[in-house]
């Protein structure tokens, strides 16, 4: 008998592609949402599967250290599958800390990103140490200092160490927050997993089920989101570059700039995904999956196309 794929006229199975929102140090949500994922979808689709995370990956959760070495395990463990790990604005801060952001294109200092924000130095305590900050990205500084108001009042939480919330993932290598130890406790293989984060992937041709059938669209993911305001190849090109010169990238640390799709982007289906915002939203191709957001009693959640299905650490799912 023959196989329906094999018949001329018989449109490919599409890709299945998991989108996976903000983890935060949260090793034993990320291994139940990955058994979910596994229990969830069909083996040959999930072997086969693009699996995007969405960034942040450190800080706030209590095993920085586990999630990365679980992250750096997963194309031995499912070399069938496509990995692809983006920065969010927690992970830059962690590489620049570390010192493994690639150097400003324009041969500049990272000390020049400093500048903008020099009226916030002493409020979020960046870090001083000497013989070590004196050349680092502002993120760095601001991810490894020490913030002198302790309550985060938007949260209604204590900051956990630093404005970063930095103190968690210190400690998850053994290190004291705050302690320049952490940049010889942090293993290479660590620091080659920072060094290589993306700020942005594309996709040609994801597909989701609608109403009207099987839709084919382009695929944007980016921690934050794109600026609406701004041209899409232009702010595609910057992304792709990881130009080190800006103080802040605004694609990965964005709020309302970033929230919409850029009008442009409308003219062809294109769906762009985040996460960064501490929201589960989902408006047309709109994709924000951070249900999460780094707090403890919130679930990590991750989004599997074409079906558009939230799957979440916490779903009970029959075996």
């Amino acid at each position: 008998m023959e196989n329906q794929n094999d018949l001329p006229n018989h449109p490919p199975k599409p890709r299945t592609v998991c989108c996976i929102g903000d983890i935060h140090g949260y090793i034993t949500k990320l291994r139940n949402l990955w058994s979910n994922l596994e229990t969830l979808i069909p083996p040959p689709d999930f072997q086969t599967a693009l699996v995007i995370f969405l960034g942040d990956y450190c800080d706030r959760g209590p095993d920085t250290r586990h999630v990365i070495d679980f992250l750096i395990g997963l194309p031995s463990r499912h070399p069938n599958q496509t990995h692809v790990f983006l920065s969010g604005n927690h992970d830059l801060a962690f590489a620049a800390f570390v010192g493994v952001l690639p150097p400003p294109c324009d041969g500049s200092g990272f000390s020049e990103t400093w500048r903008e924000y020099a009226a916030s130095e002493e409020r979020e305590g960046w870090f001083k140490e000497e013989g070590v900050y004196e050349d680092m990205h502002l993120q760095g500084r601001r991810w490894a200092g020490t913030i002198r108001v302790r309550f985060n009042a938007v949260k209604g939480i204590e900051y956990k160490g630093s404005i970063y919330d930095a103190g968690t993932t210190f400690e998850s290598y053994g290190v004291q927050h705050g302690s320049a130890d952490l940049i010889r406790a942090v293993p290479d293989e660590h620091k080659k997993f920072l060094a290589d984060l993306v700020w942005v992937h594309e996709e040609d041709d994801v597909c989701l089920e609608t109403e009207e059938g099987i839709k084919h669209c382009k695929l944007i993911a980016v921690h934050a989101g794109l600026e609406k305001g701004k041209a899409v190849e232009e702010q595609l090109k910057f992304l792709k570059a990881r130009d080190t010169r800006v103080p802040k990238v605004e694609a990965l640390s964005g709020r309302k700039s970033v929230w919409d799709i850029p009008e442009e982007l409308t003219e062809y289906p294109t769906i762009v995904v985040s996460g960064h915002h501490a929201k589960l939203h989902i408006e047309g191709l709109r994709l924000i999956i951070d249900e999460g957001g780094g707090f403890e009693n919130n679930a990590v959640a991750a989004v599997v196309l074409p079906s558009m299905k939230i799957v979440r650490d916490t779903d009970i799912l029959a075996k």
